[in-house]
């Protein structure tokens, strides 16, 4: 464990050095399970990027094994991205079955084909946290004012939006009066922040939580300044041409996670309580969340 640990606070490190902006060209998606036959039919299951490609299979191909376990005739292939604006490709490509996308990309989603049919819950995780170095002599949000600050992506919902408009709401104009950076994940927002380079760092209490843990000597130099208010959690979304039946069978297995002892431990590592049912309309106050985003403080996207 403590190679592992010591490998990736090398890998955050690296990435710091080179910019903490370039991603790795290719998507990850190993094979976990054994090869479907040609007669099995594979749905393609893609999941933005909460973690690293490793740390994401780790988290969530138990889930998949879960709900292939109820499913006959087809099985489901977790696959990973190298980026949110791969991820974003691939929805506007319909090339993905299902998804497990953000906030925003679960409204944009829906111009695409997809249709929301369970949603991640503890809802009130879904916030963003503001993170800066006990020595930096940061106190108000003005104090921000021409300095830098970073974040994973500039579509993260929770870890960059969030943050962004309780920065506008608080006084800064966030495009004018800050640099921001985008370094293409949580774990480098924040040890952007850790090794001085920005002032501030946004992620969300997931990651936190989970950096917290893993490192520990570095987080201990941060504190969270601010927090934002939430949002509806992720979705589950299924492409329009799914067969319900397997659509339905997903959503079975994701509502009965919590009431068995091997979905509850699934569920732990997502640090997750449950599942919860839900449809397009759940996610409406986040349209118009996006909408006053995009009037207020900046385009998410050139064209519609």
């Amino acid at each position: 464990m403590k190679r592992y640990l010591a490998a990736v606070h090398a890998v955050l490190i690296c990435a710091h050095l080179a910019g903490c902006t370039e991603r790795a060209a290719a998507d990850y998606s190993p094979t976990y399970s054994d090869a479907p036959t040609a007669a099995r039919r594979v749905y393609r299951f893609g999941v933005h990027p909460l973690h690293n490609p490793q740390r994401l299979f780790e988290v969530y191909q138990p889930l998949v094994d879960y709900v292939n376990a109820d499913l006959d005739g087809v099985s489901i292939q977790l696959e990973a991205s190298s980026s949110y604006a791969a991820f974003e490709d691939k929805l506007a490509g319909r090339s993905l079955h299902f998804a497990l996308p953000n906030p925003y990309q679960t409204v944009r989603s829906q111009g695409h084909g997809y249709k929301v049919f369970a949603k991640m819950g503890d809802d009130d995780n879904f916030r963003g946290v503001i993170l800066v170095r006990k020595d930096g002599g940061i106190r108000t949000v003005a104090d921000l004012k021409g300095k830098a600050v970073s974040y994973p992506a500039p579509t993260a919902v929770a870890a960059t939006m969030l943050p962004q408009w309780f920065f506008h709401t608080n006084g800064l104009d966030v495009v004018g009066d800050i640099d921001n950076r985008y370094v293409g994940s949580q774990e480098s927002s924040i040890m952007n922040v850790a090794l001085g380079t920005t002032a501030a760092g946004a992620t969300w209490p997931l990651p936190w939580k989970a950096f917290m843990k893993d490192h520990p000597e570095i987080a201990q130099k941060l504190e969270v300044k601010w927090q934002t208010d939430s949002l509806p959690n992720n979705s589950m979304m299924a492409r329009d041409d799914v067969p319900e039946a397997v659509v339905g069978k997903f959503r079975e297995a994701l509502l009965r996670l919590r009431s068995t002892e091997e979905g509850q431990t699934i569920l732990a590592r997502m640090q997750l309580s449950r599942f919860e049912a839900a449809d397009d309309a759940s996610y409406e106050s986040v349209r118009v969340f996006v909408k006053r985003f995009e009037e207020q403080v900046r385009p998410l996207r050139v064209q519609p």
